[in-house]
């Protein structure tokens, strides 16, 4: 198999937790996302709603999961409902879950066929006085395309338009920020993968490798090591690619005297890494990127200690520009007098360092969390500051994936090597 076994525990845990939070007479239908088209007859690859999986742990598409802890007949309390399979699909898709596989996997006794689900809610829905439905609810969601939850909160309001309709995001959303040991587990092995494909471009990486072939040797590491590959699109910029923040070409050529940003990271089943590095394509950091690079691990280490349980995130964002300020006044980029006339927006030092220093972690990498809930113990998050100096044609950003700790942080990524002198080391190893 290419992933370890998930004990079907962490999913029993998941839904207790949530039936916790359910106000009574409650149900809850959750479906599986969709499988997206492209053109012709052609379709992206499957992506499991993140909320169905972290309750059910199935990847699969048309499954539904429907909880109605108050029912009065026990076995209606948890139904699974999942794709039932025949000999045309095994023929050109492959075997999908039995309903002995999917009672293995999610640990609910009761599994039906999909294609039973309308008369279940039939009956079922109107014993219910509270019906939880699943909206995409991260602040940063674009939510163009209809999804298949979507479709059904539609179609569930237009036959049932006198219950009382709630939100299942917010409860969710608190459920998930909070890792369980099983989670930590499966990123930490996410994390592993991904240094063995950094290492491995350490000794590639040289002036005239094209971009996109260190995305190929990542993704030959990656899945060779059993995970399906990139966690998010590969961002590998060269030169002033490394200046732009999602630059997801990855075709142009290393040349000697630049430096090459790498935010690229494995995922492993199901959960998510997110590692950035820095290194000179020719092996050796300038003076200059040198300069650059030690500021910016200065407060990647200002950050961590910024980084603790009781701190709201936008009080941590604004202490860690108060950090990069020192930094960039330090390199010459603008002086202490225009740092205190610029005003509290920090505009000067959102010109090279415009974007967020850290973000949740988990079954998505922009993980899903509460909004401005404060840091707590138990959460995964990044830690990313960067400085982008584009009339240098100069980005320097370091990454690591962090575990929120009682008394201090655990990176997830210590053994990835990122002081300046061990990445130059390891370049020129013969």
């Amino acid at each position: 198999m290419r992933y370890e076994p998930i004990s079907r525990d962490l999913f029993i845990r998941n839904r207790a937790k949530l039936r916790s939070r359910l106000q009574p007479g409650s149900v809850v239908i959750l479906h599986s996302n969709d499988v997206f088209p492209t053109n012709a007859d052609g379709t992206m690859p499957f992506k499991q709603n993140s909320d169905l999986f972290h309750l059910t742990g199935v990847d699969q598409e048309e499954t539904t999961l429907v909880l109605m802890p108050d029912a009065i007949d026990p076995m209606e309390r948890e139904i699974l409902f999942v794709r039932e399979t025949n000999e045309q699909i095994a023929i050109w898709e492959g075997g999908k879950l039995t309903k002995e596989a999917a009672r293995a996997v999610s640990g609910i006794e009761r599994i039906e066929w999909s294609s039973t689900l309308d008369g279940f809610l039939h009956r079922m829905v109107p014993q219910a006085e509270h019906v939880y439905l699943a909206g995409n609810e991260h602040l940063r969601a674009s939510t163009v395309v209809e999804t298949r939850n979507a479709r059904f909160i539609r179609d569930c309001q237009a036959r049932y338009p006198l219950h009382r309709y709630e939100r299942l995001a917010p409860l969710m959303h608190r459920l998930r920020v909070i890792k369980d040991a099983e989670e930590i587990r499966m990123i930490q092995k996410a994390c592993d993968i991904t240094e063995a494909g950094f290492r491995r471009l350490l000794g590639f990486i040289r002036p005239g490798v094209g971009e996109w072939e260190i995305e190929a040797e990542l993704a030959h590491e990656f899945v060779r090591r059993g995970s399906r590959g990139f966690a998010y699109a590969p961002i590998i910029g060269s030169g002033p690619g490394s200046c732009v923040l999602h630059y997801v070409e990855n075709d142009k050529v290393c040349l000697d005297g630049d430096v090459v940003l790498l935010d690229v990271a494995a995922e492993y089943a199901g959960w998510n890494s997110d590692l950035t590095r820095t290194v000179p394509v020719n092996g050796r950091f300038s003076k200059r990127q040198r300069q650059v690079y030690d500021a910016v691990l200065r407060v990647f280490r200002g950050a961590n200690e910024l980084l603790r349980p009781g701190v709201t995130p936008m009080d941590y964002q604004k202490q860690v520009l108060g950090l990069m300020e020192r930094e960039l006044v330090g390199l010459g980029l603008f002086s202490a007098s225009e740092a205190r006339a610029q005003g509290p927006d920090k505009a000067l030092v959102k010109r090279y360092f415009m974007h967020g220093t850290s973000h949740h972690l988990g079954l998505d990498v922009h993980d899903v969390s509460p909004p401005h809930e404060p840091i707590a113990e138990g959460m995964v998050m990044t830690i990313e500051p960067g400085i982008y100096i584009r009339e240098e044609n100069l980005g320097i950003r370091i990454e690591n994936d962090v575990l929120i700790g009682r008394n201090r942080n655990l990176d997830l990524m210590s053994r990835i090597p990122i002081e300046a002198e061990e990445i130059e080391e390891l370049m020129n190893a013969k």
